[in-house]
């Protein structure tokens, strides 16, 4: 059962807490020193798209091994950066493969430690109370002023969400509404303050916004969204951090994934 994760500390029934932090931390944890910040915690950079799924992976990994995790979100694009520039972790879980690959090849992950481990789906979505499109096509409409997508340059669902409206033949009505966010994370948060109209987001962040409807978007209208993860280079964790890569692709961890809306990681 999926529950609901709204903050920085996320406790689930009879468990620890899992400390999510912002994507600052990440800097902060550079100017400190790895080792001398972390001590034996493992640090996981995410893609926002695992906000809601990824601490309950954590909490099982944490019981099982009784190694602390700390999980910082952030964009693909954004994080990938702070980790070419030196910034400290020991596993990066990517909202798709291209991230890890540039990665791999910049000599920035572990060797052999790279996998794939879910596919992801986007949706359009509205306040609460607010008509649901039926379709794209339905974006053109007045009522549809604002329209919130993350950062296509950095944000995988981003680029999905602008391929989709380019392959129906509507990117060029639809962009002067759109308004970029950082993530799908502050995407879904510009929809739900209603500072945007519509959105279009994860599927496993719409999926955590109670009262939402939703339409998902036919993954034919976009590059398949394929979630990579790997172990980043310098980690004084590889072990542990493998270990945890390993949950998150074994079935226990699949299972998880897919309450919140991920497929399995090979191709649809």
């Amino acid at each position: 059962m999926r529950s609901s994760m709204r903050t920085s500390g996320v406790k689930m029934s009879g468990m620890r807490t899992v400390s999510v932090l912002p994507v600052l931390a990440v800097l902060l944890l550079a100017c400190g020193g790895q080792d001398s910040v972390q001590g034996d915690r493992l640090l996981v950079l995410a893609a926002s798209s695992l906000q809601f799924a990824l601490p309950e992976i954590v909490q099982e990994f944490e019981r099982r091994t009784d190694v602390g995790v700390d999980i910082v979100l952030g964009s693909s694009g954004n994080l990938v950066a702070q980790i070419e520039n030196g910034a400290p972790g020991d596993l990066f879980l990517s909202a798709d493969r291209a991230f890890v690959d540039r990665l791999e090849s910049e000599g920035h992950v572990v060797p052999g430690t790279k996998r794939d481990y879910a596919t992801g789906r986007i949706a359009i979505v509205v306040p609460p109370g607010r008509r649901l499109p039926e379709g794209l096509g339905d974006l053109a409409a007045p009522e549809y002023a604002v329209v919130a997508l993350a950062n296509p340059e950095s944000a995988p669902y981003g680029l999905a969400a602008k391929q989709a409206l380019e392959s129906a033949g509507l990117w060029t009505v639809v962009a002067p509404k759109v308004v970029f966010s950082e993530s799908v994370a502050q995407a879904a948060q510009f929809v739900r303050t209603e500072n945007a109209d519509a959105g279009i987001i994860a599927l496993s962040v719409v999926l955590e916004n109670d009262g939402w409807e939703h339409r998902l978007i036919d993954p034919a209208l976009h590059v398949p969204i394929i979630q990579a993860a790997a172990v980043i280079a310098g980690s004084a964790h590889v072990e542990a951090a493998t270990e945890l890569r390993d949950l998150i692709t074994s079935p226990d961890g699949v299972a998880i994934l897919a309450q919140y809306g991920f497929g399995p990681a090979e191709e649809p």
